[in-house]
């Protein structure tokens, strides 16, 4: 990134290339509530951010603070180079992103009524109406009130009256939730990555014998319960793989780092230091940092990255052993 210049403003619509702001952008009287913000490219906001409307044109484009766009977050389709958001953004409307090319990172959540993201990660969670997601990572949950349509992406979990999935869907955590039954296109696989050995895929050293992916069968591995008060009655469907979860955990105490690995992602903009996750088997440590973290899922994603397939057999001797 070549010298940024420090600007200072106080116009009703503000663009910004080249551009270091030292401080926020937040409107200081009632005609700057409707500015409208467009990054250019090569910008450094180092605080919050309010606009009614916030565009990105173009990479590299950091913003440090908060953000809440009143009206709309867009990032332009044609944008390149790394964007960066480093806490919390907001939108009381719609937060669009369809950039093949670039770079995009939340470090935090994501809050707003519609949200449409192509190949992003998102380190925490994202909270909607309706959720939108292809190409995408999101360590965190996928909570929509209403809708989620998700194609060839890794999340934590979901929960959302409806869903519509299609490619390959990767589960992090043991469980998944929807009110009416998935909408899948013939051939969309789901995968659980709940006991796959993520710190030592991360590490580059061998897998562990009793760690790998489960496919799930959303026939099979549905769990419907249902939720009764005096006035409303409920029926939940869970997507689980709890089960085979609990048996692994009474055969290996060891947690393979998975936790502490997703973690870490999400402290990117609080932590001051670079923290690591043990040597690689060269003898180097492994730094954890939130770029590094994305493109290893993403690797996992596109298939660069190989996790086994969990056998799925145990010896029930073992597990009685363990109480003697």
């Amino acid at each position: 990134m070549k010298e940024l210049k420090e600007v200072r403003f106080n116009e009703t619509n503000v663009e910004l290339m080249d551009n270091l702001v030292k401080g926020s952008l937040l409107p200081e009287k009632t005609s700057e509530l409707d500015r409208h913000v467009t990054i250019q490219g090569n910008t450094v906001i180092e605080g919050a951010v309010y606009a009614k409307k916030l565009e990105i044109r173009n990479g590299d484009s950091e913003i440090r603070g908060a953000v809440f766009a009143h009206h709309e977050l867009y990032v332009n389709s044609e944008a390149k180079g790394n964007i960066i958001f480093r806490k919390s953004v907001g939108s009381a409307n719609s937060l669009v992103s369809r950039a093949q090319d670039c770079n995009l990172i939340f470090q935090s959540d994501i809050n707003a009524k519609s949200v449409s993201l192509y190949n992003a990660f998102v380190a925490g969670s994202i909270y909607a109406d309706d959720i939108i997601l292809q190409n995408c990572v999101v360590l965190g949950g996928v909570f929509a009130t209403q809708n989620i349509d998700i194609t060839h992406s890794i999340v934590g979990t979901f929960n959302s009256p409806s869903v519509r999935a299609a490619q390959e869907v990767w589960l992090l955590l043991p469980s998944a939730f929807s009110i009416e039954k998935i909408n899948y296109i013939p051939g969309t696989k789901f995968y659980n990555l709940s006991l796959a050995d993520l710190g030592a895929l991360y590490k580059g050293l061998p897998q562990s014998p009793n760690s790998g992916k489960i496919e799930m069968n959303l026939e099979v591995d549905e769990v419907r319960t249902a939720l009764t008060s005096d006035e409303v009655q409920k029926t939940l469907r869970s997507y689980t793989v709890i089960g085979k979860v609990l048996a692994a955990d009474l055969l290996d105490t060891d947690k393979f780092q998975n936790h502490f690995l997703l973690t870490a992602a999400s402290l990117g903009a609080q932590l001051l230091k670079t923290y690591d996750l043990g040597m690689d088997g060269n003898g180097s440590p492994v730094p954890l940092t939130t770029e590094r973290i994305k493109e290893f899922f993403f690797s996992i994603l596109h298939g660069i990255t190989e996790v086994q397939t969990i056998s799925g057999k145990f010896d029930i001797s073992d597990i009685t052993g363990r109480f003697n």
